[in-house]
């Protein structure tokens, strides 16, 4: 894992979303022995022709991290990760340690919303137990109710607060459930996305529900003992025959590429824990859109597979131009070799 290690800046991690989205920059890997070009992502027309297939990932995030009091006015948070059947949801809660079991919190913003702390699991998460008004919200279908006393949780890396919660959903967000955002697809447009059309280049949804081990580092010396995480995905059909079909599979984002792959290998939809790394096979994957990502990630690996040791050559130049890292920051679009 070394050999994905880099130094990241702080000044270098975006903490607000480019305006308009797709005005953030774009850095095209040319052919290997050629150097990358700086584009926009407007310009992303420029680098797809008629017979791709665009493929996005349609999920929207949740309003999961709720701010709640105790009984005695003690403060306390809870991130819902999970529905798990009957109202019981796993959960990140703090301050974790000083909430025991059976613990009632109520919402600050709306005190129909009453979470119960349950048990604690092996990796540090609990189980809670989520209601409205004393009725329990028992899936993601609940997410109105929660967005009540809810907001969708940033990562731990942006600090500024949101000043608009839809600039962290995609527009063509439809299937809620995810705790963090397909971040790739923020940068995209109703009209980016006419003009993909007007020119011959389709357009594909497939749905992969994000959390938040995505943004956990990969702590094992070797990426071959770092136990993935297993995250929810359907691919469509459709989706699936016209990859098949299509002349080359562009992919918006690694959660994409990840529901693509896993859909390849086995079922259409599921639970995946498919981990690419070096070595790894792309069945179906062309070409990726991805931000950049954080050093020893599971999604630094991932582009480690795609496109070889070159990462790190495209992220000196992105540091050294000014990009912008990470979920708020820039995009890049590279082709597999």
């Amino acid at each position: 894992m070394a050999e994905f290690e880099y130094e990241l800046p702080q000044s270098a991690i975006a903490q607000y979303p480019a305006d308009p989205r797709d005005s953030a920059r774009l850095l095209v890997a040319g052919p290997p022995g050629h150097g990358p070009m700086h584009r926009r992502v407007s310009d992303l027309g420029e680098f797809l022709r008629a017979g791709d297939l665009l493929v996005v990932n349609e999920t929207r995030v949740i309003p999961a991290r709720l701010h709640l009091r105790k009984e005695t006015g003690g403060k306390a948070e809870v991130l819902l990760l999970e529905p798990e059947g009957d109202g019981v949801w796993s959960a990140l809660v703090r301050p974790g340690r000083r909430l025991a079991p059976g613990t009632s919190l109520r919402s600050e913003l709306d005190e129909r919303v009453e979470v119960t702390v349950g048990e604690v699991l092996e990796d540090g998460r609990r189980h809670v137990e989520v209601a409205f008004d004393g009725e329990p919200i028992v899936d993601v279908l609940g997410a109105d109710l929660l967005s009540l006393a809810g907001e969708a949780p940033l990562p731990p890396y942006i600090t500024v607060p949101a000043t608009d919660p839809e600039r962290y959903q995609t527009v063509y967000g439809h299937s809620p459930g995810s705790v963090a955002a397909p971040t790739a697809g923020l940068h995209l447009t109703p009209e980016l996305l006419g003009d993909m059309e007007a020119k011959g280049v389709e357009l594909a949804r497939v749905d992969l529900v994000v959390g938040l081990d995505t943004f956990r580092p990969v702590l094992a010396d070797d990426s071959a003992d770092h136990v993935m995480h297993t995250e929810q995905y359907r691919v469509p059909v459709d989706t699936m025959e016209r990859c098949r079909s299509a002349d080359r599979v562009v992919a918006v984002g690694t959660t994409t590429v990840r529901a693509l792959e896993s859909a390849a290998r086995g079922s259409l939809e599921g639970r995946t824990g498919l981990f690419l790394s070096r070595g790894a096979s792309f069945e179906v994957v062309d070409v990726l859109m991805t931000n950049f990502h954080l050093p020893r990630s599971t999604l630094l690996l991932m582009i480690d597979a795609f496109i070889g040791p070159r990462w790190r050559e495209l992220y000196e130049v992105a540091l050294k131009e000014g990009y912008r890292f990470l979920s708020f920051g820039d995009a890049m679009l590279l082709e597999r070799t």
